[in-house]
């Protein structure tokens, strides 16, 4: 009986010891008697409160922390160390909440009569209207208001007769989109192809056409406003009509009014017999659009190019045409009213006309800062043709144009407008980046990151060749690896305790962290309420975490020096009632700046020459030494 007294005596000290550790856990990490103490959460709160003095935890980093349990974290990292993780992806975005591209549905194949698709998404079209003749198929509000749609059409209406498709309202309003064509319409004879509102007012398109039209007869290709109001994306255009006949392709406000777009054109045209390709309106009103051609047309007959207002309105940008119509025969290219930036960007032609016979090509109205290396002087004329920068910027101003129109109102403001009623417009400082967590310290420090091993990062997350995904990694990784501009610390954090870390080697223990309470005001006409000077004032520095697109919550802190930070409430102009707290941070020394930096385009004047006010935005933040 003693025996088993004792027993149950030591069972219920360690019982109790077990629930006091628990309970002290849960009070040191200031959570609630349910929460597991064990949890990523609870364990970044702990971290907090070891790393950093007495300052009150930022609840908007705190919720970002990974939500996974305790036991999901352990799993996980256990086979991150194994190497394992890629075969349970799709379990660990969803559990992890996790930025990944899904698994694509099962392809849709065949069908006897015509289809139209409304309201569809994420699918696989395969072998998908091969054959046919005559019909047409339509997909009206494919994929739209979606964060992450992928959709593919591969062998998309193949050696197809006079069929015609019809993509109206294809992913709008999307995030990050991922769609692609491949030998789309590959001999095919007759028909068409109508693009309209294509993937307008997204973030971060993905859009590729490969072997689109190849060796097809007689088809008919229009894009209408494709990807337009959309923000820095991808779009590229390889072998697109190659060994066609008689292919016509017009592009209408293609990339109008958009935020750094890149597109590339391979080999477009190439062999073509007779075709005709026109650009209307063509990255008109963008923001520094990225376009390079390249052995488009070459070995073509008789086809037609024309350019008419590409890039016109746009800020900077640069075009690149390589071996363009090279070897072609009896080619027309015309360049009308072409690349009038408002502030100067490049444009490149290197073997253009090469080895081609009986060509014309005409310049007229065309932009600045342009470069012409082995170009077939033959068969070439320039009219118009404006080559200062002077000319640009005085021929705009005579239609009333001001030359800084591309920044953004309110992106950027001088200091002296942080003061207590003043009315200024507030950008959109929304949060555009997919929703997603950090992961735990022990999972993220067992993931490759760096571009030494991003054949392995692609592997985990599935980030196929030239996919969306792989052109997000290669970005993150290039950015996170770049060099350190004069005076900067930089890292790229995964986990919250890597940015806790960061922030307390250049700032100390006793920092605080501030973004923007919220984003009310986006967008409209603010009064400047209630002003705080963060350290009285001081010049000071601080420390910028800025989010970054990869598959979980990365960010890119930089310390920054010589600048003074502010906070201040924000109000409705009408009704003088605060809407929102906004932090704000002023940067005294802008010598290493570039001098198209958007500062400079907004406000004037120059690198060195003036201070730069902007706002923290949603989910961004700026950690500063306590008051």
């Amino acid at each position: 009986m003693q025996g088993k007294l004792t027993e149950h005596i030591s069972s219920l000290l360690l019982l109790c010891f077990v629930l006091s550790f628990n309970v002290s856990l849960n009070c040191a990490a200031g959570g609630t008697s349910g929460e597991n103490p064990f949890s990523p959460k609870a364990y970044l709160i702990r971290y907090w409160n070891n790393k950093i003095y007495k300052v009150p935890r930022p609840q908007f980093l705190i919720s970002k922390a990974s939500p996974l349990s305790a036991a999901e974290s352990a799993s996980f990292a256990e086979l991150a160390s194994q190497n394992s993780l890629s075969a349970h992806l799709d379990r660990f975005c969803k559990s992890a909440k996790l930025f990944c591209f899904p698994d694509m549905s099962p392809s849709l194949e065949k069908h006897d009569e015509n289809v139209n698709f409304a309201s569809y998404s994420d699918q696989n079209f395969t072998n998908y209207g091969t054959d046919r003749a005559g019909g047409v198929d339509a997909f009206r509000n494919y994929s739209p208001g979606e964060n992450v749609p992928v959709d593919t059409f591969r062998r998309y209406s193949r050696d197809s007769t006079g069929h015609g498709d019809r993509f109206t309202q294809y992913a709008p309003d999307g995030n990050v989109i991922s769609q692609s064509f491949n030998t789309y319409g590959t001999g095919a004879t007759g028909g068409d192809g109508q693009f309209t509102h294509y993937a307008d007012n997204v973030n971060v398109p993905g859009l590729k056409f490969t072997s689109y039209s190849a060796e097809g007869n007689g088809r008919q290709q229009s894009f209408s406003t494709y990807s337009d109001n959309t923000n820095a994306g991808d779009e590229g255009f390889a072998s697109y009509g190659k060994n066609g006949n008689g292919l016509v392709n017009s592009f209408v406000s293609y990339g109008n009014n958009s935020n750094v777009i890149g597109s590339d054109f391979s080999s477009y045209s190439e062999a073509g017999n007779g075709g005709s390709d026109n650009f209307t309106s063509y990255g008109f009103n963008g923001n520094v659009p990225e376009n390079n051609f390249k052995n488009y047309g070459e070995g073509g007959n008789a086809i037609t190019e024309s350019f008419s207002s590409y890039r016109d309105q746009s800020n900077v940008g640069d075009d690149s045409f390589q071996s363009y119509a090279k070897k072609s025969n009896s080619a027309k290219v015309n360049f009308a009213n072409y690349g009038q930036s408002f502030n100067e960007g490049t444009d490149k032609f290197t073997g253009y006309g090469k080895g081609s016979t009986g060509q014309e090509v005409g310049f007229k109205i065309y932009g600045v800062n342009n470069t012409f290396k082995d170009y077939a002087q033959k068969g070439t004329a320039f009219a118009s043709y404006v080559n200062t920068s002077s000319n640009v910027v005085a021929s705009l101003a005579s239609h009333g144009k001001k030359v800084n129109r591309w920044v953004e109102p309110g992106k950027f403001f001088r200091e002296a407008m942080l003061n207590t009623g003043i009315v200024m417009p507030m950008p959109d400082i929304r949060d555009k980046m997919p929703e997603r967590s950090f992961l735990p310290r022990a999972i993220v420090s067992k993931l490759p990151f760096s571009s030494q091993k991003v054949d392995d990062v692609k592997q985990i997350f599935h980030a196929f060749e030239n996919s969306s995904m792989e052109r997000i990694i290669n970005s993150a990784l290039q950015e996170c690896e770049r060099a350190p501009s004069r005076g900067e610390t930089k890292r790229c954090v995964g986990s919250a305790e890597d940015m806790i870390d960061f922030a307390v080697s250049v700032l100390g223990r006793s920092v605080e962290a501030r973004t923007t309470e919220n984003v009310n005001g986006s967008k409209t006409k603010i009064t400047i309420g209630k002003i705080t000077k963060i350290n009285g004032g001081k010049v000071t520095e601080s420390v910028s975490c800025h989010q970054s697109l990869y598959p979980y919550l990365l960010y890119y802190c930089h310390s920054v020096p010589k600048v003074r930070v502010y906070e201040a409430d924000i109000l409705d102009p009408n009704s003088k009632a605060k809407i929102n707290h906004g932090v704000a941070i002023c940067h005294l020394d802008t010598s290493s700046w570039s001098p198209t930096h958007g500062a400079f385009l907004s406000l004037g004047s120059g690198p060195g020459k003036i201070e730069v006010c902007h706002w923290i935005f949603e989910n961004d933040l700026t950690w500063t030494v306590a008051d």
